[in-house]
C-alpha cells in the first residue's frame, strides 16, 4: 500500500503547505501540479525524492516537468498542470493523454476547483488549489495494488 498527497495551485502560499507536514511527511508519494512551481521546489527540499513537481502556467521559471507518469503499485497515473490540456473547457483531451500513456488515473490542477470524474476506465483528479485566495483542499490519494481510494480534503 501507498499513500500520495497531491497539491496543486498552491500560489506562494507556504503556510498552506507548512500546515499539512504531518502528512507530506508520512506520504510515500508527493505531487505538486504547478503554479508555482517554486512551492513544489520548497517541498522538495525539504521532502527530497519522494516529491514530483509539475510546471504551471504561472510558473516564470520552469523548476519541474510539464507533465509526468508514475508507476505506484499497480496503477500507472499521469499528471500534468492541465492548462496544455485545456481543462477549463474540456478534460477530454487531458482523459486522452492518460488513456495514450496506459494510466488509469489522471491528475491536474488549473482550474482551482475540486473535482473526481470518472471518464471510461480513467479517473481523473483535480486537488482544487492551496492560495491564499480561495477554500483551501488537496487530494489524498491511497494505493493498494490496482485499487485506488481517493480523498478531498479541505482544510482551514
Amino acid at each position: 500500500m501507498k499513500t500520495i498527497t497531491v497539491l496543486s495551485d498552491t500560489h506562494g502560499n507556504r503556510r498552506a503547505i507548512d500546515k499539512l507536514s504531518v502528512v507530506l511527511a508520512e506520504s510515500d508519494y508527493i505531487i505538486h501540479l504547478g503554479d508555482t512551481s517554486a512551492d513544489g521546489a520548497y517541498i522538495r527540499g525539504i521532502y527530497g525524492d519522494k516529491t514530483r513537481v509539475l510546471n504551471g502556467n504561472c510558473d516564470p521559471v520552469k523548476l519541474g516537468e510539464d507533465e509526468i507518469i508514475l508507476q505506484v503499485e499497480g496503477v500507472k497515473i499521469f499528471a500534468a498542470h492541465g492548462h496544455m490540456c485545456s481543462v477549463k473547457t474540456t478534460l477530454s483531451r487531458l482523459e486522452d493523454r492518460a488513456k495514450q500513456s496506459g494510466c488509469a488515473v489522471a491528475l491536474y490542477g488549473h482550474t482551482h476547483c475540486a473535482e473526481v470524474s470518472q471518464r471510461d476506465a480513467i479517473t481523473l483528479i483535480n486537488p482544487g488549489t492551496m492560495s491564499r485566495f480561495a477554500r483551501n483542499s488537496y487530494c489524498y490519494l491511497v494505493i493498494n495494488g490496482d485499487k485506488i481510494t481517493h480523498k478531498i480534503v479541505e482544510t482551514q
